[in-house]
């Protein structure tokens, strides 16, 4: 297949070079973001005059027939061409036949390769987000159901305070609700123009970069020419978000496979999100939370690989960027696979409230309830500190529950405890007396939602 730039060069292009430069196996899936772009620039091209009318209906014609064709599956992309703006290119020669050539006008493939991956990246960002808003959604769900369900809190994997299932799942909330403010933060900076840049330096030709950016929903221009053509910041910050997003599922993902051990059994997923064993029937694996947690790694790969493909790039556009869809794309499945993952696997999800109280029944949680009790009689923390963990290991030295120890063991310790000690030193009483702003008390969580809901309205945190 002839070249687009072969006039330069006597003879063809080595097939191993081909092979090695090609990037259409990643970069076909820009196509429909590609021809937007093109529609958009012969638009303008017509608009001004360097194109005449006739021409610019006739390959605009080109490209929506291209476009449809494509989407209907009626038409391929050639599969020997370097890349899919290339591709695009000698389609719409067959379609419009010679006057194709005038589309490149004003234009480079380095310009033309930002736009396409700005319009695609937006796009992936909108969805994104709305499948972030899903899984926030969910978890307010499930949260309103169980504010007085009550859960081991655990500091260094060891117990420490009860907390309710709702507030334990509303932190994960907020996790993505950060996530959510940084892919909107993201999409500004995404969302500039860098179409008529061509491949360094600007063009010689009366071009009119405003009425493309509008006509394709972007809020601005990319401002210098050499940053447009070269700038990768974009790729990198989606793939720093996505990566922050990858961790915090596979945060709850760990979760979950402990969870849904026998030794835990405070959760049983969904058989349909689940798989066997080859060899012991018995088994049911959480493999779809293994899977988010270990593709985090990926997040993190993609990342890095873009920073590095980056880090030592003079102006302005270099080959190496290239690459940069490798990460992107690496990056983009991942995460909303992992979205869309985590989702399903809660849709579904069977909670054991009462596996959950019993397992902190007599795991000491309520320990601070107890040097909290004095504090309240105008004892010093740090002096009721000390009781309350005395009161502990005569507890374990006993092999009882702290609040099996009598009134009299109590007063043994500090004659300060009283009959209504027993009652503030309930399981469920220590999780609802923790009602500040942010605390695990069922009125404090349930505000927390209301708040919740309200972010997910846009209303905004007061």
């Amino acid at each position: 297949m002839a070249k687009l730039w072969g006039g330069r060069f006597e003879g063809g292009t080595h097939a191993d070079v081909e092979a090695f430069t090609s990037s259409l196996a990643i970069d076909s899936r820009l196509a429909q973001a590609d021809l937007k772009g093109c529609l958009a620039h012969a638009r303008m091209l017509g608009r001004q005059g360097i194109l005449s009318d006739a021409e610019c209906q006739q390959i605009v014609k080109g490209l929506e027939a291209i476009a449809s064709g494509l989407e209907a599956g009626n038409l391929g992309i050639p599969p020997d061409a370097e890349d899919v703006h290339t591709a695009i290119e000698l389609l719409l020669t067959e379609q419009a036949g010679v006057v194709a050539g005038k589309l490149h006008t004003a234009r480079s493939r380095n310009d033309q390769v930002a736009t396409a991956c700005r319009l695609y990246l937006r796009g992936e960002v909108d969805a994104l987000r709305e499948e972030i808003r899903a899984l926030q959604a969910r978890y307010l769900e499930i949260a309103e159901g169980n504010l007085h369900t009550v859960l081991p809190g655990l500091t260094h994997l060891q117990h420490a305070q009860p907390v309710s299932l709702a507030h334990h799942l509303m932190a994960y909330f907020w996790m993505l609700e950060r996530d959510h403010a940084r892919l909107t933060d993201l999409r500004v900076r995404v969302n500039q123009l860098p179409l008529g840049s061509g491949a360094l330096a600007g063009t010689t030709l009366p071009i009119e970069r405003e009425g493309v950016a509008k006509e394709l929903g972007f809020e601005g221009l990319c401002e210098n020419s050499l940053d447009a053509v070269s700038d990768r910041d974009f790729v990198v910050e989606f793939l720093s978000a996505a990566a922050l997003i990858g961790t915090h599922l596979s945060r709850f993902a760990e979760e979950l496979i402990l969870w849904s051990m026998p030794e835990f059994g405070f959760i049983e997923l969904a058989d349909d999100v689940t798989t066997g064993s080859s060899l012991m029937p018995q088994k049911k694996n959480p493999d779809v939370a293994e899977l988010i947690r270990g593709r985090t790694g990926r997040l993190t790969g993609a990342l890095t690989g873009a920073l590095v493909m980056l880090k030592a790039l003079p102006l302005s556009y270099n080959r190496d960027l290239q690459e940069d869809k490798q990460h992107l794309f690496e990056g983009l499945d991942t995460v909303r696979g992992a979205v869309r993952l985590t989702l399903l696997m809660l849709q579904k999800a069977t909670f054991r409230p009462d596996r959950m109280e019993r397992a902190c029944q007599g795991d000491y949680s309520n320990t601070t309830d107890l040097a909290d009790y004095l504090v309240r009689k105008g004892v010093p923390f740090r002096q009721t500190h000390e009781i309350a963990g005395k009161a502990v290991r005569l507890a374990i030295q006993k092999k009882v529950a702290l609040e099996a120890l009598s009134l009299d063991e109590l007063r043994g310790l500090h004659p300060g405890f009283d009959t209504d000690v027993f009652d503030s030193i309930q399981t469920r009483a220590v999780m609802e007396a923790r009602n500040s702003r942010g605390g695990t008390g069922s009125r404090a969580v349930a505000e927390q939602i209301d708040r919740a809901r309200k972010t997910l309205r846009g209303e905004g945190l007061k």
